[in-house]
């Protein structure tokens, strides 16, 4: 992928997308994620396949004749950092720079492949999402 591609994607991540570390699931680990809404399917397809990461959901409009139809693009885990390393030099909003690098630089040194915590472990693992969400 291009640099001019790769800083466009961090732009429009920085205007209409989230960097996140969340629960997919009721007893894991807040986990990274990756998300872009846009009412442009073509966009998101275009960062789809730009990337080759991630999915992109329809979102359900309850509203037809008031609203136009909303997608989202999603990546989570492994392809959330793989997104996040092709991007991260070129975010601009302070807070999506920070918590792409607290993602990149922290979450996997904290995330044993076994899923197995020590007490030491989880609590640097609760530190580093509470500092996430402070930011």
């Amino acid at each position: 992928m291009e640099v001019q591609e790769r800083a466009y994607i961090a732009g429009i991540i920085d205007g209409e997308g989230s960097i996140m570390l969340t629960r997919f699931h009721r007893n894991q680990h807040p986990a990274p994620c990756v998300t872009i809404s846009s009412n442009s399917y073509e966009l998101l397809l275009w960062i789809k396949q730009k990337t080759g990461l991630g999915r992109i959901i329809t979102k359900k409009n309850y509203n037809p004749d008031a609203h136009k139809d909303s997608f989202t693009y999603i990546t989570r885990y492994n392809e959330a950092i793989s997104l996040l390393e092709l991007i991260k030099p070129y975010l601009i909003i302070e807070q999506k720079r920070i918590r792409a690098h607290l993602i990149l630089n922290e979450y996997k040194k904290l995330t044993p492949r076994n899923g197995r915590y020590s007490k030491e472990q989880l609590k640097a693992k609760e530190d580093l999402y509470e500092k996430f969400i402070s930011v």
